[in-house]
């Protein structure tokens, strides 16, 4: 007996025996329960520290923010393509983020992260962010990346090139050293 597993984005569909599905399930447990202890003290990603809480806050316009979510989450998994703004073509961060924006609730954006650093909208506090809310990261002063904020601490965002539009945690190492602030863009 074969089970068809459809990808979360057009184009990827996968065929998996569905007893090799229950075995690769199993390895994978397996798998990650040795690996657990490996890393060579290096933690690739750390949760929230003990105490750290992120506080729920009600978007402004609920419906619009569960829509930008909705797209956003449903975008994990494509490709990073410099430069892209398109699921068939590829995103890059700001890309995804005007994306979304456009097609959820008919915001147009400005293009580059930098700029959607700029445009309008109240500066958020991280412990004031609620969903849809933009996050920014900025290397030596200059913010160079931006995200779609999700709630409890995690958004979503296109990474790095050869990577996928994925969730992070803010508290993550990189992204908690270079978080430069938030903006909120729905209102």
């Amino acid at each position: 007996m074969t089970a068809t597993k459809t990808a979360h984005y057009p184009g990827k569909p996968a065929t998996t025996p569905a007893r090799g599905l229950i075995a690769a399930m199993g390895l994978a447990l397996l798998a990650a329960a040795s690996l657990a202890g490996c890393g060579g003290g290096r933690e690739a990603v750390r949760s929230a520290p003990p105490g750290r809480e992120w506080p729920v806050v009600q978007p402004e316009d609920p419906a619009a923010a569960n829509a930008v979510l909705m797209r956003a989450i449903s975008l994990v998994g494509t490709s990073y393509r410099y430069g892209g703004n398109t699921p068939e073509g590829g995103f890059d961060c700001s890309g995804l983020v005007n994306y979304v924006f456009r097609d959820m609730v008919a915001l147009r954006l400005p293009r580059t992260s930098r700029d959607l650093a700029g445009f309008q909208g109240p500066r958020i506090d991280p412990y004031r962010l609620a969903a849809a809310d933009l996050v920014f990261f900025s290397q030596s002063g200059t913010v160079t990346h931006v995200g779609i904020y999700v709630g409890e601490g995690r958004f979503v965002h296109a990474p790095s090139t050869g990577g996928t539009v994925r969730l992070d945690r803010l508290d993550g190492p990189y992204w908690r050293d270079h978080y430069s602030g938030a903006k909120r863009v729905i209102r």
